[in-house]
């Protein structure tokens, strides 16, 4: 991937790559020129799993080459054009139509939620695409807002990023012994490891409508743990605002796929309502309890792995009735994921990636009024951090990516930053934020304290209710970074002020080299994936002096 230093490159002596205009969990997206034809292109450099064998890697470009060529014959003019697939030093690029506009997401997040009508117009566009896709044997499978591009001046309508999109009979990466997608736009029979066709773009499209009305996906949870649950067992309740097309979001939100909407079904709904602005008429009743529990589909366990992962209480069958409360149904959901060698951070952050439908922030080992809170520890859990990059002690950190710029600080250590971060120190803390102080990554540099960072944040977290207004679903684990002893933790909180709003907060503290630090980003609830990649990237790029 193409650091700032770097020569501009050219691919395939055709495609000269200019700017990055996106990230996400598939790879990073970038402006492009065809110098064959003389036309702006946008380019999506696929990210490779560096720890698949020759012959693996290989396969992964196959599959990639095939389902780009599959995607290609799809046209529409709500699906992206893909114009080429090619490959440079071993690593695959798909060349598409380039869309002058941000994502649903984006716009959501700019702009807040649309009206009804507008989100029937999306919802129509968007069955047509999932139609035309459908027809010819291809799944999306990570249909949200992120993957949704509203073209300026025009709002049409374009769906993208089939990049783990399926063609029909191919093997997934599910069933590889990976999840692919995200938690809270996933149906329950595809986190459930069943076999999926098209009815699972349809539930996505009714959690997508729901977020679109509202700004919020109504399985929007703080935990993936919550998210699953949320996704298989709680009742359903699309927000106040989905009410005009609520037969239409009901019916693409039924747990039973055989009785979801199908795509023509949602469709005239969303038109009749278009048409006359009056409320549609289901032609099926919504049936909340017909398959709230889905069975199941428990990988065999890997060696050294719990017992709980194979055992037969591990499944959970069919019910026609739905457990009280059933928490242990999330909780064995996340043991068959984590079975299948997927960590529940990794399905929680999955992404983007998103993404940034979700809260991310961080906060400092102390808290402060500075809105970086406390970290602490009242949770024996699993962290929500997907493990750190591959680095140890001895090994060097990564080089600043793209967007990034290296900065030598003079506290005494080194870390890539967001370009237009500036710094500033209070104290002990020194602190980089964004314009408008939107995003505040902070680092503290201390001496070792009693009990070791786990102790720090927990007792950090005790403080948390004091320092931190409206601080709660706090949880801290302890864990490794880099060999040495290691806690991560994150919290909700209400800001420090009302126009300031909810954030979020990741933080990471460490020993190292006879020294204790603590790194953190806070940010508003709702641009977690931002936050996240840019916590993400301190964090493995950071070097003590």
């Amino acid at each position: 991937m193409r650091t700032e230093g770097e020569n501009v490159r050219v691919l395939a002596g055709r495609y000269r790559l200019e700017e990055r205009i996106g990230r996400g969990g598939m790879g990073v997206v970038w402006r492009a020129v065809d110098q064959l034809l003389g036309r702006q292109v946008a380019v999506k450099e696929l990210v490779l799993d560096t720890s698949l064998s020759a012959d693996e890697a290989r396969l992964q470009r196959e599959r990639t080459r095939r389902e780009a060529r599959a995607v290609a014959q799809l046209r529409h003019p709500h699906i992206i054009v893909v114009h080429d697939v090619v490959e440079h030093e071993e690593r695959p690029y798909i060349v598409m139509e380039l869309i002058d506009g941000g994502s649903l997401a984006e716009r959501i997040a700019a702009r807040g939620p649309v009206d009804a009508p507008e989100a029937a117009r999306i919802g129509v566009d968007l069955l047509g695409a999932l139609r035309r896709a459908h027809g010819a044997g291809v799944l999306h499978r990570d249909l949200k807002p992120a993957n949704v591009l509203m073209e300026a001046g025009t709002g049409r309508v374009v769906l993208t990023d089939f990049g783990i999109a399926r063609v029909a009979g191919a093997t997934t990466l599910t069933e590889s012994g990976s999840f692919v997608g995200s938690p809270e736009y996933t149906a329950p029979e595809r986190m459930s490891g069943e076999q999926t066709g098209p009815a699972s773009d349809l539930w996505s499209l009714g959690a997508l409508l729901c977020t679109v009305l509202s700004g919020t996906s109504p399985f929007h949870r703080d935990s993936l743990g919550g998210i699953l649950h949320a996704v298989v067992v709680d009742d359903i309740r699309p927000p106040a605002q989905a009410q005009p097309l609520l037969p239409v979001i009901r019916g693409l939100l039924e747990r039973d796929p055989e009785r979801r909407l199908d795509a023509a079904q949602a469709q005239r709904l969303l038109e009749e309502f278009l048409e006359t602005g009056r409320t549609p008429t289901a032609p099926v009743a919504y049936s909340p309890t017909q398959r709230d529990v889905p069975r199941l589909a428990v990988p065999p366990a890997p060696k050294g792995g719990s017992e709980a992962a194979t055992s037969p209480s591990a499944a959970v069958p069919p019910a026609a009735k739905r457990p009280a409360r059933g928490g242990l149904v999330a909780a064995t959901l996340v043991a068959a994921v984590v079975g299948a060698g997927v960590s529940a951070a990794a399905l929680l952050l999955h992404d983007g990636g998103n993404s940034g439908e979700k809260p991310a922030s961080s906060a400092p080992s102390h808290p402060s009024a500075t809105g970086t809170p406390s970290v602490s520890s009242s949770s024996t859990a699993r962290a929500t951090r997907p493990p750190p990059s591959p680095t140890s002690a001895s090994a060097p950190a990564r080089k600043a990516p793209s967007g990034y710029r290296s900065a030598q600080d003079p506290g005494g250590f080194s870390l890539a930053v967001p370009d237009g971060f500036t710094r500033s120190t209070q104290g002990e803390r020194v602190f980089y934020t964004s314009p408008g102080q939107t995003f505040r990554l902070g680092i503290k540099r201390v001496k070792p304290e009693a009990g070791g960072p786990l102790a720090v944040m927990q007792r950090a977290d005790a403080e948390g209710p004091a320092t931190n207004p409206g601080y709660h679903d706090a949880r801290v684990s302890s864990e490794s970074h880099r060999g040495n002893p290691a806690a991560f933790w994150e919290f909700t909180w209400n800001g420090f002020t009302a126009a300031e709003g909810p954030r979020h907060t990741y933080d990471l503290c460490w020993e190292e080299g006879g020294w204790m630090y603590d790194m953190w980003v806070s940010a508003p609830v709702g641009r977690v994936r931002e936050a996240k990649e840019y916590f993400d990237v301190a964090v493995d790029t950071f070097v003590p002096e």
